[in-house]
């Protein structure tokens, strides 16, 4: 069930940007190649959440990725398919599950842009930025799919972004810089997305186009520019 979920996700996300030309199913990797690769990305990289992780490596000018989920998430998934709704049971989990593939796709899609620096901080910010955002709008499809009016109400969409934005703690986190990296993407992806919810369709398909061609310093002062503008 799962597999066939990650292709209509994949579609969806290449339809908004463009097409990777890869099945990102034939990118699934299993348990020990995941404790293999974390162990390889080094120490902080082993406080990332284990039920769904994303590696990028770099080897002859070209881009190898690897998806892993757990048979935990995989199963709740399977138990509680969001194609039947999504609740309480299952919007962790798909948070997670959509996450992963949109990491994957937009470090193809940077990299084939030429974007080679993909162990830098700001790559990394990027990619966490644009998952946030590009995850709840996917997630408001979902929700929008289910209501009778196809309309999202203002309960949903607090439920959402608690879900995305409020209910991950970066405090968790002992590295402090992957405790900086989540509390600002999340900031920044949820005063985004608040602008977002102000725009018509075809002026918000538009706009996430055009952020999404913003490198991650330009992102983050654009939103803060809006903020600003917003909020006066």
């Amino acid at each position: 069930m799962n597999q066939t979920l990650l292709s209509e996700v994949q579609r969806l996300f290449e339809r908004t940007y463009a097409t990777v030309g890869v099945n990102l199913e034939e990118c699934l990797i299993d348990g020990p190649r995941c404790k293999h690769l974390t162990k390889l990305a080094g120490t902080s990289a082993r406080e990332l959440n284990g039920l769904g992780r994303t590696f990028l490596r770099t080897a002859d000018d070209r881009l190898y990725v690897g998806i892993y989920y757990s048979s935990w998430l995989i199963e709740q998934l399977e138990r509680h398919d969001p194609r039947a709704g999504i609740s309480d049971s299952n919007i962790r989990s798909l948070i997670m599950f959509v996450e992963e593939i949109n990491h994957v796709l937009h470090a193809a899609l940077q990299f084939k842009a030429g974007l080679r620096r993909i162990d830098s901080e700001d790559f990394t910010r990027n990619l966490e930025l644009q998952g946030r955002v590009d995850t709840y709008m996917v997630l408001l499809l979902f929700v929008a799919f289910f209501r009778k009016t196809q309309k999202v109400s203002q309960t949903d969409r607090r439920w959402l972004r608690f879900h995305l934005f409020e209910s991950q703690l970066p405090d968790a986190y002992r590295d402090a810089n992957l405790r900086a990296r989540y509390l600002e993407t999340a900031e920044l992806a949820g005063a985004y997305t608040h602008y977002l919810d102000t725009l018509n369709g075809a002026t918000r398909l538009e706009e996430i186009r055009n952020f999404h061609a913003l490198a991650y310093n330009d992102k983050r002062r654009y939103i803060l520019a809006l903020t600003n503008r917003l909020t006066k």
